[in-house]
């Protein structure tokens, strides 16, 4: 599995599959490589590059945990570009990952070749903020993959109806480690200091500017009809702002979808279709 040292000496772990438009997936704030499995059968016709970003999945802790922060993020990802020889890749960012593609939109916007966001955009609400931070950094109190999974079902089951219980199970193999302690994080806790410590240094800065650099980009964006965290108005919004951006809500989502509907696959490749 191959990895790549960055500039202040983390091993971060990464994948590299297929021919084609690059495509680098960035995935959420707790998540990693993994969140892009139900795309990747879909994936023909492009060179899917995925990340672990800085204390998550394989990638390597860092013991300041400061450095988790969208721009020390961006900052990883040209640092993977640059090693892997790559002028431009079309990125695929979900949540946080649509944060960071938009602040590399505005500090090496030349590096990028189309920008789609999953569920994010430049105003989250206060709800959504709470309901990450009531599990952000702790560990579950389900035992097993088995618990978790029911526990999943029952928390998700108004925003994401019809999913069957056999995904939920995956996606709580996917979240956690089962040992005979119980479940583990695969993400460095500290995560939490870092977003709190964020919190306690001012009010937010305001993001509209930050999502108007990816005008001229190819830019396409996906929402989850049910989404907690990518508001109906702001999705509206963003469309407003950006005319040319393609937009898709995904029926029974919430956040985030998973990028195998049908919705979003064809968002994904008309946008890459635009740049081949």
């Amino acid at each position: 599995m191959p990895f790549f040292e960055t500039s202040d000496g983390l091993q971060l772990h990464y994948s590299d599959a297929g021919e084609g438009v690059p495509l680098l997936c960035l995935a959420g704030l707790t998540r990693d490589s993994r969140d892009f499995r139900y795309f990747a059968p879909h994936a023909s016709g492009c060179r899917m590059i995925t990340l672990d970003a800085r204390g998550r999945g394989q990638s390597d802790h860092d013991p300041d945990f400061m450095t988790y922060n969208v721009l020390r993020e961006a900052q990883d990802v040209l640092e993977l570009l640059d090693h892997l020889e790559l002028g431009r890749a079309a990125i695929l960012g979900t949540s946080r990952g649509g944060l960071v593609a938009m602040t590399l939109a505005a500090i090496a916007k030349d590096r990028l070749a189309a920008v789609i966001l999953n569920d994010v955009g430049p105003e989250i609400p206060a709800d959504g903020i709470a309901r990450i931070m009531d599990y952000v950094g702790r560990r579950p109190a389900a035992k097993t993959h088995a618990q978790a999974a029911e526990a999943l079902a029952a928390l998700m089951a108004p925003a994401f109806p019809g999913v069957p219980a056999a995904r939920w199970r995956e996606e709580a193999e996917a979240f956690y480690d089962e040992g005979a302690g119980g479940l583990s994080l695969r993400y460095d806790p500290r995560l939490r200091d870092a977003l709190l410590a964020q919190a306690e240094a001012g009010p937010p800065p305001d993001l509209w500017p930050l999502f108007m650099t990816l005008d001229g980009l190819p830019c396409g964006i996906i929402r989850g009809a049910n989404s907690d965290i990518l508001s109906a108005g702001t999705y509206a919004e963003m469309q407003h702002r950006l005319p040319a951006l393609q937009a898709v809500e995904v029926p029974n989502r919430g956040h985030v979808p998973f990028l195998d509907e049908p919705e979003a696959l064809a968002l994904i490749h008309s946008l890459l279709d635009q740049i081949k």
